[in-house]
């Protein structure tokens, strides 16, 4: 119902909140007035701008006073944001072909030349450049479906289908996007840090599969050392095999989950991710009954080792690579010492089986990994620049495929 009450909504809030809270932010919103014009002027600073003058034409600059002409004494400036809307426009390439009159009466050979006429995007397609781009921009930037900028398409005059347009995003991705993507992925195999995630994908219409068979998306993507480079790359299953080729020639450090798959990659360091660990001991602290989760339990002290080393982190977020590496040893080795002590003691002391059992057993197996981020202070704690990115609707991916009529 949001669709129609958001707006009221939000205005109650505002209003809500100013009654409320009226005597705490009394000295902010003055401070915060006070600073308006400056923080409007930084947001309008890279508008183009339009400048409309009016005037008095001349006969009406009479001084109703004395009858003399007034002078421009000044001037007062409004202000308002235009919007352009997008406009459709059929391009008729025209391309004129010459020949020679004198050679075609003399019977002689006749030269036919043409104009010289830019590419299409597609043969024999109304695709152009621009509305590929715009289509794609649109779905994968902004997350419109398909159907839906049909219907916007169709009101505006436009008769373009979902099919249509699937079948020029899947073509443009091929002729176009997989030479960059091919540029991207030798810069990435360049790089020292990167982070590697994979998830569960099922795609409709697929040759020989049935439409509840999971495949998978793989996300590769740097690190925080130079510009950021993502990558996807789509498997119909989740084998070794995957890695091991995308990731050829890549020599470094490579963050990831506890995977088996991530295992023995050539010339690969794995390094853990210390939020799968914390959520293993959060979920086990939930499984229990509300009245016992402030009680000092096993559950509850592995979270907080946890908790110690992201504190830590975030203390170190904005200093340089060199000083991260020197702290960690100062400060988060004494906490991995007092853990891994701790975690020794328990694997033999809570059932296998249950959650808590589960998130010690994944720290034990997974301890050499998870303390190589002490190695090299451009390395990370987590591997929370994949999770981010890695995960979204596979329904989405569905629709694009189903409609397109083409195989992943």
């Amino acid at each position: 119902m949001r669709l129609f009450n958001e707006v009221e909504e939000t205005a109650e809030e505002t209003e809500a909140q100013s009654e409320s809270e009226e005597s705490i932010l009394e000295k902010i919103t003055y401070e915060r007035r006070k600073k308006q014009p400056g923080h409007r002027e930084e947001m309008l600073r890279n508008l183009p701008v339009e400048r409309i003058e009016y005037r008095l034409d001349e006969d009406k600059r009479a001084c109703p006073c004395c009858g003399e002409v007034m002078h421009e004494m000044s001037s007062e400036i409004r202000r308002e944001i235009k919007i352009i809307p997008e406009k459709r426009v059929l391009v008729e390439h025209v391309q004129f072909i010459y020949s020679c009159r004198p050679c075609d009466k003399n019977e002689i050979e006749t030269p036919i030349v043409k104009a010289p006429m830019p590419r299409p995007a597609f043969p024999g397609s109304l695709a152009s450049a621009s509305a590929v781009a715009y289509i794609m921009e649109k779905k994968y930037e902004q997350g419109m479906p398909l159907y839906r900028l049909e219907q916007q398409f169709e009101r505006q005059s436009v008769p373009l289908s979902r099919q249509t347009m699937a079948n020029w995003v899947v073509t443009g991705a091929k002729v176009w996007l997989s030479k960059i993507y091919q540029r991207m992925h030798q810069e990435l195999l360049n790089r020292k840090y990167l982070h590697a995630d994979e998830t569960p994908v099922q795609v409709l219409h697929e040759p020989g599969r049935a439409a509840e068979t999971n495949s998978y998306m793989w996300l590769y993507r740097s690190g925080r050392d130079g510009p950021p480079i993502v990558l996807y790359e789509y498997q119909q299953t989740r084998s070794q095999q995957h890695p091991i080729e995308f990731l050829k020639g890549f020599e470094g450090y490579l963050h990831v989950d506890g995977y088996a798959g991530y295992n023995n990659l050539p010339n690969v360091t794995r390094v853990g991710c210390w939020s799968h660990v914390r959520r293993g001991f959060d979920e086990s602290l939930k499984s229990l009954p509300a009245n016992k989760r402030n009680a000092p339990i096993a559950a509850r002290e592995g979270l907080n080792y946890c908790n110690k080393l992201f504190k830590i982190e975030r203390a170190l977020k904005d200093v340089t690579p060199q000083e991260r590496y020197k702290r960690r040893l100062e400060e988060s080795r004494p906490v991995l010492d007092a853990f891994s002590v701790w975690l020794n003691t328990m694997k033999d002391e809570v059932l296998p089986k249950g959650t808590l059992g589960k998130a010690v057993k994944y720290c034990v197996n997974q301890w050499p990994t998870l303390v190589t981020f002490l190695e090299d202070g451009h390395l990370e704690i987590n591997n929370n620049r994949a999770l981010s990115i890695g995960k979204y609707n596979p329904q989405d991916l569905q629709k694009t495929f189903a409609t397109s009529g083409l195989s992943a």
